[in-house]
């Protein structure tokens, strides 16, 4: 596998022949990648104004790795194709171009940080501590991301803000990482990434009276016992984080397009739902995980033939969803969104 060299422009960012019409759109970079020559830790693209109340957020597609972290790393390329979202930030940037959907895309690895856990989210035995007095412990965690709410850590599992372990691999370091890179991660790259989410969300909402987020990851191929697998699970953490006749409109779309599903499980969504995901106020999120097996080849490596296919079917479900999100924002406007949501 390859990795991005540091500095120098992602191949998979919207150019002149995006499919976006010419002048309609803008791109911005935020964020920082240490050890990176200064790469941006994401980069944001939308039209102005937007044409769809649609934002689409890919925390875990990134492949600019510094040298140094990939030093690091025990079995970097294995490792990091394990980690990643195999480029699920090329069906984004295809369903964005055919729809006109805003797109945040991290190009900082999950390696370094994960965007979908909350910031103190932290295994704290893979960190040195090298200050004066005790060993860090939780009452040393950063402080809470605003508006992060009640959320379940998965420091434990192994795959907290910094991945420690996975399956079949184990360990994914070779040493511990220093207090003061753990805080140069969440201060460059987790803090501007959240800002940057909530910004464009509130934005959205504002022109259009609703805004749907929706989280796209990809998963390892499903193995269930009596039943298809499904190539799609919708999350909306049980019922919280979206209307359900957003989550019944993608569940008719997939239907119609003969494409299985699943609802809540095995993946809900995570922290990025959890934090920015306010149905009664008018911000509706969804996670979408995607059957790496049905836009990959057979490696799970590269793009493969079914990824035309993957993305159009995508691409037609985030228009089906605008169309249902520009409804809610019109049945809300004059009544609050409170009592719009009763």
């Amino acid at each position: 596998m390859s990795f991005t060299a540091p500095g120098q422009d992602s191949p998979d960012a919207p150019g002149p022949d995006s499919g976006l019409e010419a002048g309609a759109s803008a791109q911005r970079t935020g964020g920082v990648i240490p050890d990176a020559a200064n790469a941006p830790a994401f980069v944001f693209t939308a039209r102005e104004p937007s044409a769809i109340p649609v934002l689409i957020a890919v925390p875990h597609a990134g492949r600019v790795y510094p040298p140094a972290l990939v030093q690091r790393m025990r079995n970097p390329a294995y490792a990091a194709l394990r980690l990643e979202d195999r480029y699920v930030d090329r069906l984004a940037h295809a369903i964005a171009a055919a729809t006109g959907a805003a797109l945040l895309v991290a190009q900082a690895p999950r390696a370094m940080i994960d965007l979908n856990r909350a910031a103190d989210d932290i295994d704290w035995e893979m960190i040195a501590w090298s200050g004066p007095g005790q060993s860090p412990d939780q009452s040393q965690s950063p402080a809470k991301s605003p508006n992060s709410g009640p959320h379940v850590g998965r420091a434990r599992s192994g795959l907290g803000l910094i991945p420690r372990r996975l399956p079949g691999i184990g360990e994914l370091w070779k040493a511990r990482h220093e207090r003061a890179e753990l805080d140069e991660r969440i201060a460059g790259i987790h803090v501007p990434y959240h800002t940057t989410l909530a910004d464009e969300l509130a934005r959205l909402r504002e022109r259009w009276g609703a805004a749907l987020l929706i989280d796209l990851h990809s998963m390892p191929p499903l193995v269930l016992r009596g039943t298809p697998a499904p190539e799609f699970v919708i999350g909306d953490r049980f019922g919280s984080t979206c209307s359900g006749a957003l989550v019944a409109a993608a569940f008719a779309w997939l239907a119609q397009a003969r494409r299985p599903a699943a609802h809540n499980r095995p993946y809900a969504g995570g922290y990025v739902l959890e934090r920015h995901g306010r149905p009664r106020g008018g911000i509706h999120a969804l996670q979408l995980e995607i059957d790496r097996s049905s836009y990959l080849d057979s490696r799970l490596a590269e793009p493969g033939s079914g990824f035309t296919g993957v993305s159009e079917v995508l691409s037609g479900l985030v228009r089906r969803l605008a169309g249902e999100v520009a409804e809610l924002g019109r049945s809300a406007r004059g009544l609050g969104w409170d009592e719009a949501a009763e």
